[in-house]
This record gives structure tokens, sequence and C-alpha cells, in this order.
């Protein structure tokens, strides 16, 4: 009696329904049969033995070959209905691939991958050719790609014709091309942007091998499992099937590099600089001839390291008083109709927002200022700021109250300026005596308004900083006040070393630290087989590495017409859990794994929620039984 009361006061005891209904759609007929020969009409039926859905038909669902006019598709209760548009070829295997797009109307249960094919012609193609394609930057798969093979091995196909043989991409990357017909092929894949299955180079994510690719078979074995329910197998039984070659693919797509080049704009805020902005980097820094004045004298320049941001300083005072600076701008662009780099020429009249002589009026009124508040202070016998208001050098970047031993200080100015290293003064403070620390200060090569200061560091000891006043002085004569930062080095034990070892690397090979995906903590250059991290911050971490190629320090993309393809990224397929005062060593075969598979899985993207089927609905519902059971058990 108590157990029948603790059941009836338990509102989870009650009826549940029953289980969900998991069972996939089944196909019961086609019109035209499946696999049919000599097949002439267009519209092709599907029944099954219940309502069915079509999840992302434009996205899932691909007919091969390639159609120009999207073929319309339509369900109605237990039938679905696809009819080709475009005019069919004699002696051709057709494909209409579903992918996963087919379930059942009320649990959402997908049928699976299914692909429905016929033949206009006396005999079906049946041969398959499957893999996965990655972004080539980080291994990360690519959804909704499209993959084709071209029997016609010049690479001017892949521009000029469509696709033999095409499909699309899952959500794991993973495609697979049937009704191949027995030959050599080549296998690109493309984010078609304009719909012609063609590559026209205008931003469109790309994939190429240069493999000849030739389809085969052979008869194989597989291992099923029977399942009693949701939860329970019943038995493993072994089942034949023919296995198509090649299935393991892997196509690295990239966007080329040579993005177009275009001048963005020019802005002249002040009278003493004006900046110009690129679409795209260049390897050749933009010329500026000055219409009435010597550029090369008159001008000082600062970039960016790519050319796509470069700021001109004009140094002569009296070209800066003009209201309107005119000269010629010759700089590289890609042209239009070419899609080639070329040298244009511009030419530019710049005003400045603020002139120079609402400038020089701005620092009288200020001056005005000073001075009458000066007059007041003395009426009043105080003490005034004896310095009138000027222009000053200013510092930004913040230095970090404590630095690992690698670090070193880095500072902006907010000006071109040359420094008096006489007047910087770098401070060992130990038990309270300070004692001259030697530094080296060193100007950027592109950025001329950043420095670098590095140290001799001694891991637990305190320094300072100082900047004596007037030990900056700028091209237009203005210089900093004093300035101090105290900061630390942190001790040794306080951080975690890495060393990996890479035998199949050699010098080309880059290898990155990350904290995550789009983080790069740093980067090294192997060496005698090894990349070795000190000073790490305890924490997370993954490896990336990338043959640098050309040698430039970063990752590139790839270039179609010159058959580049972008260089080569791996991933290090385990998590490193790196804590303080350890040292840990890794040995790395690059190789290892097929790319498809050597990502960690927590440095994946994380892909949307699965909706629930029946299967998942009957799992969580005889978990929820279980600990119904329990709690009863235990009242």
């Amino acid at each position: 009696m108590l157990l029948l009361i603790a059941a009836c006061a338990n509102p989870g005891a009650g009826p549940d329904g029953g289980p969900y209904d998991e069972t996939p759609p089944h196909l019961l007929g086609t019109s035209p049969q499946l696999g049919g020969r000599n097949i002439d009409g267009k519209k092709i039926t599907l029944i099954f033995d219940e309502a069915v859905q079509l999840e992302n038909a434009a996205e899932k669902v691909i007919v091969s070959p390639p159609q120009v006019e999207m073929p319309e598709i339509k369900v109605s209760g237990r039938r679905v209905t696809v009819s080709l548009l475009d005019s069919l070829k004699p002696g051709t295997t057709y494909t209409v691939d579903f992918s996963d797009a087919i379930k059942d109307a009320t649990e959402g249960n997908p049928m699976g991958n299914f692909t429905y094919y016929f033949s206009t012609g006396e005999s079906v193609d049946t041969m398959e050719v499957a893999g996965h394609v990655l972004a080539a930057d980080n291994l990360t798969p690519v959804k909704g790609i499209l993959v084709g093979l071209h029997n016609v091995l010049a690479d001017s196909a892949f521009r000029t014709q469509a696709f033999d043989r095409v499909a699309r991409t899952n959500a794991e990357g993973f495609f697979s091309i049937k009704g191949v017909s027995p030959g050599n092929y080549r296998a690109y894949a493309l984010m078609d942007m304009d719909g012609d299955f063609c590559f026209s180079g205008k931003g469109e994510m790309i994939a190429f091998s240069q493999e000849i690719i030739t389809p085969s078979s052979f008869p194989d074995v597989r291992h099923d499992t029977l399942w009693v329910d949701s939860v329970r197998y019943d038995s493993v039984r072994t089942i034949p099937y023919t296995h198509y070659m090649p299935d393991n693919l892997v196509l690295r797509a990239f966007k080329e590099a040579n993005q177009p080049r275009a001048l963005l704009k020019l802005i002249r805020d002040v009278p003493e600089k004006f900046t110009a902005y690129f679409t795209a980097p260049s390897a050749e820094a933009p010329v500026v001839n000055g219409i009435g004045f010597d550029a090369s004298a008159a001008l000082m320049e600062s970039r960016s390291r790519g050319n796509d941001t470069i700021t001109y300083w004009v140094c002569d005072t009296a070209l800066m008083a003009r209201d309107t600076l005119h000269f010629t701008y010759t700089y590289e662009a890609t042209d239009d109709s070419t899609g080639l780099a070329s040298q244009r020429t511009d030419t530019f009249e710049l005003v400045p927002k603020l002139t120079m002589a609402r400038r020089l009026k701005q620092k009288a009124e200020a001056m005005e200022r000073w001075q009458k508040q000066q007059e007041r202070l003395r009426k009043r016998g105080k003490a005034g700021n004896e310095e009138p208001p000027r222009d000053y050098v200013k510092f930004s970047g913040r230095i970090n109250s404590s630095m690992a031993p690698d670090q070193n200080v880095t500072f902006t100015l907010s000006e071109p300026a040359s420094i008096d290293t006489a007047g910087i003064h770098l401070l060992l403070t130990v038990d309270s005596i300070q004692t001259a620390s030697p530094f080296r200060l060193v100007r950027d090569k592109y950025d001329l308004q950043r420095y670098t200061l590095y140290g001799e560091w001694r891991p637990g000891q305190r320094y300072e900083l100082r900047i004596d006043s007037a030990a900056v002085r700028s091209i237009y004569d203005n210089v900093n006040k004093p300035f101090n930062q105290t900061f630390s080095i942190s001790k040794n034990e306080e951080f975690a070393a890495l060393f990996v070892h890479l035998p199949q690397a050699d010098t080309s090979m880059v290898v990155q630290l990350l904290v995550s995906d789009t983080k790069v903590e740093r980067q090294v250059r192997v060496k005698s087989g090894r990349a070795d991290f000190y000073y790490i911050e305890p924490g997370t971490y993954y490896l990336r590495a990338f043959r640098d190629s050309n040698n430039n320090g970063r990752w590139d993309s790839g270039l179609f017409d010159e058959g580049l393809q972008a260089e080569t990224v791996y991933y290090y397929p385990k998590t490193l859990k790196l804590r303080a005062n350890w040292d840990i060593e890794e040995t790395w075969q690059l190789d290892a794994l097929p790319a498809n598979k050597q990502k960690p899985t927590d440095l994946q993207n994380k892909q949307k929620e699965k909706k629930q089927t029946g299967r998942s609905r009957n799992a969580e519902r005889m978990r929820e039984k279980g600990r119904q059971d329990n709690a009863r058990l235990r009242m």
C-alpha cells in the first residue's frame, strides 16, 4: 500500500503516451523505375509509406549532370515530385541526390542519404567518388559547396565548362558523386556565386586536385548493428556491398589571394597628414608626385606591411599651411576589364577638415584663455601655472604591470619623432636600490611612430622606465612630458614550456600555438625538427602548423591559374593542458591522420543544435523513466 501511495503521489509516474515513432520513411515505389533505362520523361515521382517532408531542398537536393534551370520539387503527403526543366542528354545517367533531406512529417526521422537514378541510354553508370572538402586555412568542413568532376583534364575546363558530374557537401564537408562512368577525371570544388557551374574568379571559394582520378570498385563487407530499442542492441550482422574508390579525397578550399585592389579613400582630417586606404595589400608602395612641391622632401611615410594603409606626414610647415594640397598619386590597382594588376595614376586636391588658419585661431584662443586665467590668479595672490599651453608628443600603448621574460616594452608616439636615448632610463630595483639596466631601442621598419625597447630582463625583478621631458622631439618640434612606468618580470615557475618534436618537418614549417581557432598566442619556425615554446601562461592550447612555401612568415592562399595550392595546414589532434612550472614534450607526426580527422573536437566550430528525432526522444524518455524508477525506490 505504501508503494502504491508513493506511486500515486508521484506526478511523473503516470502514463507518458508510449514511445515515439522512430521508424524512418520507407520508399514504396518510383516512377520511372529506380535505375530505369531508356527513360525520356522529365517528371520523377517518389511514393513513401507515410507523409514526408523535405528539409532545405534548395540546399541539399542536387541533380547531376548539373541543371542550368533549377528543377521544381514538390511535396504532397506521401509523394515527392521532381520536374527536370532542362532537356535530357542521350545516353546519360542522371542522379537526383536528396542527401538526408527526406524525413517523416511527424517526428522528423531522416530516411538517410538517398539518391534516385536513371539512364536515358541502354546502360546505367554506377561508379562513385567520395571525400571531404575542408577550408584550407583551418581545416573546418565546408558545408554546401559544389564538388564536380571533369573528364576534360585541362585546367581550362574549370573556367569554361560545366561539371560532368556534381554533388554538394553536407555539414561535415562530406560529398559523394554518384553515377560516374569509367574513365579519368579531375576533381574540383566551387562555391558557385553566379550559378554557371564554372569558376569565374569573382571571390568564389574553390579547391582543385592535381591528381588524375580513375574510379574503381571491389566487393567488400560492412557490419551493421540491430537494435532492440533506442538504447539496447540485439546483434551485429555482416552485409556484403560494393566498395567504390576513391572514397577518401580531401580537397582544401580557399579564396584566391589576388583579391581586387583599389584605392578606397584618401582622408586629410588635419593639415599635418593625410592617409590612403586600399582594399587589398600590394608589394609595391604608391608614389606621390607633388604639384608645386617636392614630395620626397616634404612628406614622410608611415605604412602598414602590406601597403594597404599609408599615412603621409607633411614635414614642410609652408606646405602644411596651404589650404589645398595638389599631387598625383601612382599606385597598383586591379583593372576592371582584365582582372590584372596595373599601375594607375590619379590627381588629387586635398583640403583638411581642420585648416591651418582654424588651427592657429584655436591656439590663439587657448593662449588668451590661459593668460586671463594667470591674471586672475595673480590678482588673488596665488601662483599660477607659468607654462603656457602647447602641443606635446603623446605616448600610447599600455605597459603591462607584469611581463614574461621574453616580452618587451612597446609604445607608439602620436607623431613621427626622434628620441634621445640619453633621456631614457631603465632602472632595476633590488632591495629598494635602483641600478641602471642595459636596453636597446628599435624603431619599427614600417610604422615610424612605433618603438620597441628590448631589455636584459631578470625573472622575479622589478623595473622602472623613465623618459625625461623633451627626450622625444617630433618633426613639428613638439616634445614629450615626463613619462614613468614601473613593471615586474614574472618568475620562471609561473609559466609552462612546450617542446614539440616534428620528425617530418623542415625549416619551411611554421608551428602556431593557439588559444582558439582565431587567436594565435605565438608562432615559431621549426629548427632541427623542433618547435619550442617558452614562458607560456597556464591554460588550454592547441597546435597548428603550415608549410611556409614563400618564407614570409604567414599563411598564404592559392592561385588556380598558376596551379598554386594554398599552403598546407596541419592540426595536432590533441588538446594541450599546460600547467605552471611544467615542461611538456610532444611528438607530432604531421601526416599520422587524414586532414579531415586532425582537428581537435573541442576546437571545431560548434554545429547547430540537432533537431530531435523519434529515436532521440525515446532515448530521453527511457532516461526519464529510469530517473522516476530510481526516485520511487528511494522512497
